[in-house]
């Protein structure tokens, strides 16, 4: 049974004319307001996941729960279907169960919170947003435990409740919440941060409807979901083929010993409508890499990288969602079935996005991306200091993004382009550690024509006894490189004793013990190279090498020659281009770094010292509902 709206003044908002200049000021006005919810966040939350990295999305929707701005797509719609209650005024919902909201959330450390905005007994818009939660309880601190092989393993797990009640807070039932934390306080914090956002965008938009009229206030947000369908059907219709375009790629492993793991897409259009089917992706894990990925959050990454790539003056809401289908098989690695654990998604979910970029560049190879920082690594640290008091450290790694048909990636930067670094006086200051090395590392970027950004390399310092955890991909498979573009580095982990010892770590491992004086080398993975490295302009490279980005040696990579202070050889150059190109050929469209997983698997050892993956085990259950379709190639159809 869907969600039962009370609502006291029952008369309907009329759809009204709205002139072009009324809307753009109503549109502004929204995206105040939801930059304003980020700001009474980022002020009076305590963790530093929200505070310093901006681990929250916020959305204002419309009254049928249609985003019409935000940033991480709409959850309300699939909230109402699946909320078997009533919907009144002082309501504010909680819940933290991404099998409740059909993945609107993916793990139970994002808190989601949404608020029916009330005006005169009748509801004009929604808000909601949701942070990550530095911990909820479960088996390891942090609660991201990378051997979980059900979510009852991961911590507190929130059902779809009313934490507000006709404007009443549920007291005992935060309570319950907390009592469960390792940080009660934090989570508190940012709880209340969360809500006073809400509130915030709640009384904007009565603001808003107050000056224009409630029927032309919603009026104006169903022409920003109109104006956004039109010029994403014709943006589909420029870039989308109808022929049906194949990409694969892979998550390493899943902590347990085993993968790698297939993500499959087809993509094709049909008229106005866009396709995406997820047949041949793997069976769910036995581990926490499982994504349960909802739909609708697919079509907003889909339409977000789309826009971004071929048009980034069209605003993105929820208004093309009808345009686009898609199918996601039950039982896979995207669709696990419940009480799959789901804690360490997020490696599957930054994935996707390479895989996107796979597909429209298939179609579109002029308009292609390279592979990049598809991904958010954590580092987690926690014990007790000398003195008794708890400690607990999370943090998301930043590396390489993908070069561009238009230029080269950012080094050093997020997958989520709003996040931002923890400040290392911040770390030092808070926890007991010491950022000793904080750098871009050369050559880590893939060659290209448009280069692939670096990967960042961070020294941490334990200066007290404790427990670490490493949440990291792409230390099997390479970020690919497009259009004759060379693949990025892929990630490693090192840790040097006191003894002077040093240990290849897993890219996904939970307590392991660390003493004062040990030193953590966390390198990240570099974005894969755009076009042809030949084509590069030798100005640029001398830059970079200038720069300490590219090393003399990795200047060759693009057939430049240069001394050590960056000054190009032109003669030598021109001669090394032209070894390099008769020797090479033609260029490939996709460098993915090896021609089968089986060659690379047979490379592993030698390369990363670290055991090559078993092939995944599926369970009895998952069996009988997803069979797997066999080896995969390793290469795109």
């Amino acid at each position: 049974m869907p969600a039962k709206i009370i609502l006291k003044n029952k008369k309907p908002m009329k759809k009204v004319k709205v002139d072009t200049v009324t809307i753009d000021i109503i549109e502004s006005a929204l995206r105040s307001a939801r930059y304003e919810m980020d700001t009474v966040l980022f002020r009076t939350a305590m963790s530093p996941g929200i505070r310093e990295q901006h681990d929250e999305f916020p959305m204002i929707a419309n009254s049928e729960g249609k985003m019409v701005v935000g940033q991480f797509g709409s959850f309300i719609h699939g909230f109402l279907a699946g909320y078997e209650g009533t919907v009144e005024e002082g309501d504010i919902f909680l819940t933290s169960d991404p099998y409740s909201v059909n993945g609107a959330i993916s793990h139970a450390n994002d808190w989601l919170a949404m608020m029916p905005i009330y005006k005169e007994g009748r509801i004009i818009a929604w808000s909601a947003m949701f942070g990550h939660m530095t911990d909820i309880g479960g088996k390891v601190p942090g609660s991201l435990p990378t051997d979980a092989r059900q979510i009852y393993e991961e911590g507190v797990c929130i059902p779809p409740i009313k934490i507000f009640q006709g404007g009443v807070l549920q007291t005992d039932v935060l309570k319950v919440i907390l009592h469960n934390c390792r940080l009660p306080m934090w989570n508190l914090s940012d709880f209340n941060a969360i809500i006073a956002a809400l509130r915030t965008a709640a009384n904007r938009c009565i603001e808003i409807s107050n000056r224009f009229g409630d029927d032309l206030f919603y009026s104006a947000m169903d022409e920003m979901l109109e104006r956004n369908k039109r010029a994403m059907r014709e943006l589909m219709r420029r870039t989308i083929p109808e022929k049906k375009q194949y990409f694969e790629d892979y998550l390493c492993d899943d902590g347990m010993g085993m993968g790698p793991y297939k993500i499959a897409c087809s993509m094709w259009r049909e008229g106005d409508k866009c396709i995406f089917d997820f047949e041949g992706t793997d069976p769910q894990s036995i581990g926490s890499i499982n994504f349960l990925l909802n739909e609708e959050m697919f079509k907003m990454f889909a339409g977000v990288y789309m826009i971004m790539v071929f048009d980034p003056q069209i605003l993105f809401n929820d208004g093309f969602y009808d345009l686009m289908e898609v199918r996601i098989p039950k039982g896979t690695l995207l669709k696990p079935l419940k009480p799959a654990a789901l804690s360490c998604r997020t490696h599957a979910l930054g994935r996707i996005f390479d895989v996107l970029g796979g597909l429209l560049g298939l179609g579109n190879p002029a308009f292609m991306c390279a592979a990049g920082f598809s991904d958010s690594p954590h580092f987690m640290y926690s014990g007790y200091r000398a003195n008794g008091e708890w400690y607990q450290l999370y943090q998301i790694g930043f590396g390489g993004i993908p070069g561009k048909p238009f230029g080269d990636g950012p080094d050093g930067h997020s997958l989520w382009p709003a996040f931002t670094n923890v400040p290392n006086e911040f770390l030092e200051s808070y926890f007991p550690l010491r950022i000793e090395t904080y750098e871009t590392i050369p050559d880590s970027g893939g060659a290209g024509r448009f280069r692939g950004g670096n990967a960042i390399r961070i020294g941490y310092r334990f200066l007290e006894p404790g427990e670490i955890s490493i949440h990291d991909d792409r230390w099997l498979t390479y970020p690919w490189g497009v259009n004759g573009g060379l693949p990025g580095m892929r990630s490693k982990k090192i840790m040097v004793r006191t003894d002077g010892s040093e240990e290849n770590m897993p890219s996904k491992c939970d307590r392991v013990k660390v003493e004062a004086g040990d030193l953590l080398y966390f390198d990240t993975w570099g974005g894969g190279g755009c076009g042809d490295p030949l084509e590069r302009d030798p100005a640029n490279v001398s830059f970079d090498v200038e720069a300490g980005l590219v090393t003399v040696e990795g200047a060759r990579r693009y057939g430049v020659v240069v001394n050590e202070d960056g000054v190009v050889d032109a003669a030598e150059t021109t001669k090394l281009r032209a070894k390099m190109a008769k020797a090479r050929g033609g260029v490939q469209l996709f460098d993915r770094g090896f021609t089968s997983i089986d060659e690379l698997k047979s490379r592993c050892e030698a390369e990363t010292t670290l055991p090559a993956p078993k092939a995944p085990e599926f369970t009895r259950r998952t069996a009988a509902v997803v069979k797997p379709k066999g080896k995969s190639k390793g290469k795109a159809a």
